[in-house]
């Protein structure tokens, strides 16, 4: 995988992420309960923290995986760039992997739950990539008048100056 898909894979990861995040809420607040992720757990002086199992979370995050890829099935395949055709589909598996990570003592996102989601995008959203846009040059007409303004600005400043200069006499 060459630099700027790498790049671009990791934007694309960090929007869905965010917008994850976005939804979650938003569900929440419109249903009247609690975001689907929980909070950090308050420990108390005695308690131990859990410490992260990573074969556990990557057997956890398969179950979600597998439930997403079987969700999947019922978009149409023209629809897998659309984000709005499967947008509750993501965020149910992304919360998943946050819930199966801090169940199990994980932070989220680790590398494991990384590994897993770039697994599922290069799956499902390989085809999706932004084509590059590419920049042309303006028409020489254009790039003059863009030239010449600035230029007879700057002359028009420079002989208003210059002018007031000598006139000071009369103007003050």
């Amino acid at each position: 995988m060459d630099v700027n898909t790498s790049k671009l894979l990791k934007v694309f990861i960090a929007g869905i992420l965010v917008i994850n995040l976005m939804m979650s809420k938003l569900l929440a607040t419109e249903n009247g309960e609690l975001p689907l992720t929980p909070r950090a757990p308050v420990l108390e002086f005695n308690e131990t923290i859990l410490e992260c199992n990573e074969t556990l979370l990557h057997l956890e995050i398969e179950k979600c995986g597998e439930h997403f890829k079987i969700n999947m099935v019922e978009v149409d395949p023209q629809n897998l760039c659309n984000l709005t055709h499967f947008i509750g589909e993501y965020h149910y598996f992304s919360a998943c992997t946050e819930n199966n990570a801090v169940r199990i003592g994980c932070f989220w996102p680790n590398p494991v739950v990384e590994h897993y989601i770039i697994h599922i995008h290069k799956q499902f959203f390989s085809n999706c990539t932004l084509k590059s846009v590419v920049y042309l040059d303006p028409s020489e007409d254009t790039l003059a008048i863009l030239i010449l303004i600035p230029v007879l600005l700057t002359v028009a400043m420079v002989a208003l100056v210059v002018w007031c200069s000598k006139r000071s006499d009369i103007l003050a």
